[in-house]
C-alpha cells in the first residue's frame, strides 16, 4: 500500500490480479507484451512501467469488485475500463510510498462513493507542482462527508481508474 499523511492508495489486490491475468472483467484473455517505451501507469504496483517490462492492458471493474466484497449492488454505477498491470506477478508498491500518478499538470478526477456503491459526487483537479498535496487535500475534503465510503482517483482525460482510497 502507498501512504501519504492520512490516505492510502490501494493497488489492485493480488488475488484480483491473478484473475485479471487469466481473463479480465470483460471476459477477454490477458495478452502480455513487452513495453517498448515505458511510462504506462501500472495499477498493480502504483508506478510507471519501464521500457522492456512485460505489461498487459486489461479491463477492470473496480467498483463491481468492491461492491461484491461489501455485499452491495452498485447498479448502473458499475463500470469497467482499461488498466495497465504487469504481465506476471509483481511485488506491489513499496511500503511508505507517496500517492502515485500525481505529477504536475496532470488532470485527475476524485470520485466519491457511498456504502451502497453509488456516486456521491466528484471533482476534477489540474495538479499543481505539489500534486500529491493537492490530491491529499481533495481526499480529505471527500472524506469530510461521513457518507463517503471510498474514493476512486481517475485520469480525467481517459476516465481510467488509477487507484482507490478507502475511509481512514
Amino acid at each position: 500500500m502507498t501512504t501519504i499523511t492520512t490516505h492510502t492508495a490501494l493497488p489492485i489486490p493480488p488475488s484480483t490480479l491473478t484473475a485479471l491475468r487469466a481473463r479480465d472483467d470483460a471476459g477477454r484473455p490477458c495478452t502480455p507484451y513487452e513495453d517498448p517505451e515505458g511510462g504506462a501507469p501500472l495499477r498493480c504496483c502504483l508506478r510507471r512501467s519501464r521500457p522492456g517490462e512485460l505489461i498487459a492492458l486489461v479491463s477492470y471493474a473496480p467498483l463491481r469488485r468492491w461492491a461484491a466484497g461489501a455485499g452491495v449492488d452498485p447498479g448502473a454505477y458499475d463500470e469497467q475500463g482499461p488498466v495497465f498491470v504487469h504481465g506476471a506477478e509483481c511485488a506491489g508498491p513499496p511500503a511508505g510510498s507517496d500517492l502515485p500518478f500525481v505529477n504536475a499538470g496532470a488532470r485527475r478526477t476524485v470520485r466519491r462513493y457511498d456504502a451502497g456503491g453509488h456516486i456521491l459526487g466528484g471533482r476534477v483537479l489540474t495538479l499543481p507542482e505539489a500534486g500529491a498535496e493537492a490530491v491529499e487535500r481533495a481526499l480529505s475534503e471527500a472524506f469530510a462527508d461521513p457518507d463517503t465510503a471510498l474514493v476512486h482517483v481517475r485520469a480525467a482525460e481517459y476516465g481510467c481508474f488509477l487507484f482507490e482510497v478507502r475511509r481512514p
